[in-house]
């Protein structure tokens, strides 16, 4: 089945009503379901939100089958946005000095969440859909974000740690680096000693999902005990993905 024949649809928040649907399911999945908190949560409205969400475009993923539910979202942050709001969200974690003075256009990906009944299927896809039309009337050049493991103990996922720290690890040029305040090293085996299937097996989806697309990971993992989760910086380069993803997922990006 094509996308195009899918009762999911994607656009842009137009109005206040839309970013409040958005932030009500990102309040379902982050704070419901992984534990988050946070100074701007608003349990009485159910919604998560944060001061970036003024100056955010938030891509929607719509049921046309319910009436129109948002089931999906991204938030997209562009330099002249972050600007706005003072740097990105990205850099309460990460130092993206590197990132900052490439010259390149950027654009950071953040607050990724689907409804649990649309996850494991042609879901993201849509979502990416959208996201790909967006980076190329943009001219974006490097998508960056976070992306997390539940959880704060880094001990069970050791091995997944490790993996992406040996073999994903981004070039010094585009390689971002978790703050002292939360971070953690992720080099905690060394690679002889990882299993990678049960490595990748623990590694979440969206992760890997990056990663297929030629996704890296920046030094370091940041423990964010407010989100109860330890992130992980993916960077990509959209000029140098690698042909293979590209061309597979060519029909759904662009």
């Amino acid at each position: 089945m094509l996308l195009s024949d899918l009762p999911l649809s994607v656009r842009f928040a137009a109005t206040p009503e839309d970013v409040i649907a958005a932030q009500r399911l990102r309040y379902e999945v982050f704070v419901e379901e992984l534990g988050a908190s946070g100074d701007l949560v608003d349990h009485d409205l159910r919604l998560e939100r944060d001061r970036f969400d003024s100056v955010a475009d938030h891509l929607l993923l719509e049921d046309r089958r319910e009436g129109g539910q948002v089931v999906g979202v991204y938030r997209l942050i562009t330099e002249e946005a972050a600007d706005r709001a003072g740097g990105f969200y990205t850099e309460g974690e990460y130092d993206l000095s590197r990132l900052r003075g490439s010259g390149r256009r950027l654009l950071e990906l953040g607050r990724s969440c689907l409804h649990p009944k649309y996850r494991g299927g042609a879901a993201m896809l849509r979502l990416w859909q959208g996201l790909g039309d967006y980076i190329s009337d943009r001219g974006i050049e490097v998508m960056f974000g976070v992306a997390s493991f539940h959880g704060v103990d880094p001990s069970p996922v050791a091995g997944a740690l490790s993996h992406l720290h040996h073999r994903f690890l981004a070039p010094e040029a585009l390689r971002v680096r978790a703050r002292g305040d939360g971070y953690q090293a992720m080099n905690l085996l060394p690679r002889e000693r990882i299993d990678r299937v049960a490595a990748m097996r623990a590694t979440p989806a969206l992760i890997k999902a990056y990663l297929k697309l030629g996704g890296m990971v920046g030094e370091g993992a940041y423990i964010d005990r407010v989100f109860n989760t330890i992130d992980v910086c993916l960077v990509m380069d959209t000029v140098t993905i690698a042909d293979g993803p590209r061309r597979r997922y060519a029909s759904q990006l662009v």
